[in-house]
């Protein structure tokens, strides 16, 4: 799923996940082998005749059985699998998340780092805050020196976090002079109306707007031929239309307001073009597969799984949410004002192979 992460010349935005379709099982006639290097052989009699031979004695049959093992397995990580069915869980049966410790506050010098990658200063908007990536999104923007609204469809989750990560600044940092300002909002991400509330919502309680990161959206597992109409439609209105609708809802108070928004990885292209005059710059973040609380729900129930992907990883583990705070920060801070219309895939290298 991606994740925009947009900024003005003084903050950032853009979109994260990169969505990735396999369709299609070959044909029954067709071969299954993978493909490999060959090399020719010479005919029997011309073989005999030179007195070379092609296949060592006694390694025909192990050869054999290796291609059969390869055969066996060829592709099959790259394939969807008709065994795993996944519903999105209602929000209630969805585990909670909790916010990163021990990660400091550059923002606030309590850790040297470029001046550049500061947000002090800055009020940041996550949408599907309360959970997941997006929470430890938004907790890097503050710990980077921004305030932070988070944007649920479940407040109750959203405001219970807003008031972990200022508990969790206060412990680490008892010094600090000043707390920062992290609030809680409802939006239905899907809802215009919903939208422009929760936008007017938040630069009332902040005055303005500097960064946004959408992150709000999820995933099902159905064949593609067998989806249920009502959550694709579900699907369609969070992850796109929500990304859509809040990305166009900020950028109209983004000239005045100095503001930063989030686009779609499909959206993020036109509009770092159309938007770059006005000094509002639009990224994506790409993460591979990460390890929220919600995937090691799943993966709980089917450890198979997790070896399938790890084993198409690189750097052979999955991702953790806070390998998302760096990226995040690089992409909302002055440090990256000359980048717009990337993206930035997070991934351990998973889409290189």
């Amino acid at each position: 799923m991606s994740h925009p992460v947009w900024q003005v010349l003084r903050g950032a935005a853009g979109r994260t996940s990169a969505a990735r379709i396999i369709l299609g099982k070959p044909p029954v006639s067709a071969s299954t082998t993978p493909a490999r290097l060959v090399r020719a052989r010479c005919p029997a009699s011309a073989a005999s005749a030179s007195g070379f031979h092609t296949t060592p004695a006694g390694l025909s049959a192990k050869n054999k059985t290796a291609d059969e093992e390869l055969a066996s397995v060829a592709g099959s990580y790259a394939r969807t699998d008709d065994t795993i069915t996944v519903e999105y869980p209602p929000d209630e049966q969805l585990p909670a998340s909790k916010p990163v410790a021990g990660a400091g506050r550059a923002g606030a010098h309590v850790f040297p780092t470029l001046a550049t990658f500061s947000l002090q200063g800055k009020v940041g908007v996550v949408t599907g805050g309360a959970r997941g990536l997006g929470l430890v999104m938004g907790q890097g923007m503050v710990i980077s020196g921004a305030d932070l609204a988070i944007v649920d469809i479940n407040k109750d989750e959203a405001a219970r976090q807003a008031q972990n990560i200022v508990e969790t600044f206060r412990k680490e940092h008892p010094e600090a002079k000043k707390l920062p300002k992290v609030t809680a909002h409802y939006a239905d991400v899907s809802d215009p109306a919903s939208v422009e509330a929760c936008i007017a919502e938040i630069v009332a309680a902040h005055g303005k707007i500097d960064n946004l990161v959408t992150s709000a959206g999820f995933t099902e597992n159905f064949e593609a031929v067998a989806y249920p109409i009502d959550r694709m439609r579900k699907l369609w209105g969070v992850n796109v239309d929500g990304t859509y609708l809040f990305a166009t809802a900020v950028a109209r108070h983004l000239v005045p307001y100095n503001a930063a928004k989030a686009a779609v990885r499909h959206l993020c292209a036109s509009l770092s073009v159309e938007w770059a005059e006005a000094g509002i710059r639009v990224n994506c973040i790409s993460p591979g597969y990460m390890m929220t609380a919600l995937t090691k729900k799943i993966l709980d129930d089917k450890p198979d799984l997790k070896k399938r992907w790890t084993s198409l990883i690189p750097q052979g583990r999955m991702g953790s949410p806070e390998d998302l705070m760096g990226p995040v920060t690089f992409l909302l801070s002055d440090a990256s004002s000359y980048v717009t219309g990337a993206d930035l895939r997070v991934d351990g290298g998973y889409t290189v192979t």
